[in-house]
């Protein structure tokens, strides 16, 4: 079938709008009628080429919309369902037999292959294979095609738009807490970073009870909106040494950190600022592939902490999304106070006011 899909061809330029082929579903997938996808750090990263995927591709992978149809053996959802499109993984290897779908033994191909198991492509540009099947779906597209395993199900009167961010970015920040660190209620927690990732991290914390919630971030306007979303401090890291600003709040240093920066310095700074025993999520994607972060083997081994690299929150996406979808409706979690709607053709001004702090999620709509 004929689509609209956002293609990046060059590293770092603008996506182009294009009409391209899109292959009919077979066995195990669904083709999905998206209506709202959120952009996500890791598809600029993607586009960037800070992570592997070949161009030209289609990127996307917070795509929320209608089954249009399934193939052959799909029983998880049906067509005119509302769904929320996720991380793929296989459904089979060991983690994902255990629960630990983030950290299935095939998501690499799966996710950055840009094609389906079996090697052929989801999309096409005049008969030209385009790079598809990203995070098994490829949804900055009006339509995608998705596997049953990362196709979530939600409640037929979800606000679409406010759900798609729940796939990846709110996913992983609010279940770094929730699930990850499992926080306790009355332990404090330091959030690094208030991107999407980041304040997500911070409306997790609430629900979950922490206190204080200490956000550090360098933009003012990043600050004012943690305190608005839950947050009980703010920290500007110009200000001095951030460790010491925390331990100015919680003498003995924070239970819980969230790193979302990936920068080394900012990475040595949060472990600093970690009470002994505490634990800390790492979930920051570095612009450089290469980067190394470093630490005193000794000071480290004396603290007893734990350093914990983190993965679309170590949640399981049919059961978690609809808890955060009901948190979000609930009001326990503004979302909304995140979010900017674009349409879909706006999707470089959209980018460009994300990357420029303008906006945190932009969310694409058709």
């Amino acid at each position: 079938m004929q689509i609209t899909a956002a293609v990046a061809r060059e590293p770092k330029q603008d996506f182009s709008l294009e009409q391209l082929e899109l292959d009919e579903p077979q066995a195990g997938e669904v083709l999905v009628r998206i209506e709202a996808v959120g952009v996500c750090h890791s598809d600029i990263a993607a586009r960037n080429q800070s992570l592997p995927v070949q161009m030209p591709v289609v990127l996307g992978h917070e795509g929320a919309g209608v089954v249009e149809r399934v193939g052959p053996g799909v029983t998880k959802v049906k067509p005119g369902d509302k769904v929320v499109l996720t991380v793929g993984y296989c459904g089979q290897c060991t983690n994902c037999t255990r629960g630990d779908v983030a950290y299935c033994e095939n998501g690499m191909a799966i996710n950055y292959s840009g094609r389906r198991a079996d090697g052929s492509p989801t999309l096409c540009c005049g008969g030209e294979p385009v790079s598809g099947h990203f995070f098994a779906q490829s949804s900055f597209a009006s339509y995608a095609i998705a596997l049953e395993q990362n196709t979530v199900k939600v409640h037929d009167g979800a606000d679409l738009a406010l759900a798609a961010p729940l796939g990846c970015g709110v996913q992983t920040g609010a279940g770094a807490v929730l699930r990850s660190l499992a926080a306790k209620p009355g332990r404090a927690i330091a959030v690094f970073g208030a991107g999407s990732v980041g304040l997500s991290a911070v409306m997790g914390a609430v629900v979950a009870g922490c206190d204080p919630i200490i956000v550090v971030e360098p933009v003012a306007a990043r600050r004012a909106l943690a305190l608005e979303v839950g947050a009980t401090q703010a920290i500007d890291p110009a200000a001095g040494d951030i460790a010491e600003a925390i331990r100015a709040i919680v003498a003995r240093g924070v239970d819980y950190v969230v790193e979302t920066t990936a920068v080394d310095a900012v990475v040595s700074a949060a472990l600093a600022s970690l009470a002994g025993h505490g634990e800390m999520a790492f979930l920051g994607v570095p612009k450089n592939p290469e980067a190394t972060f470093s630490t005193n083997l000794l000071g480290f081994l004396a603290s007893g902490v734990t350093l914990k690299a983190v993965i679309e929150g170590d949640t399981d996406p049919d059961t978690f999304i609809p808890e955060l979808l009901a948190h979000v409706e609930a009001g326990r979690m503004p979302l909304g106070k995140l979010v900017r709607t674009y349409p879909f053709d706006q999707i470089n001004q959209a980018i460009d006011d994300q990357l420029s702090g303008l906006v945190v999620k932009p969310v694409l709509t058709f």
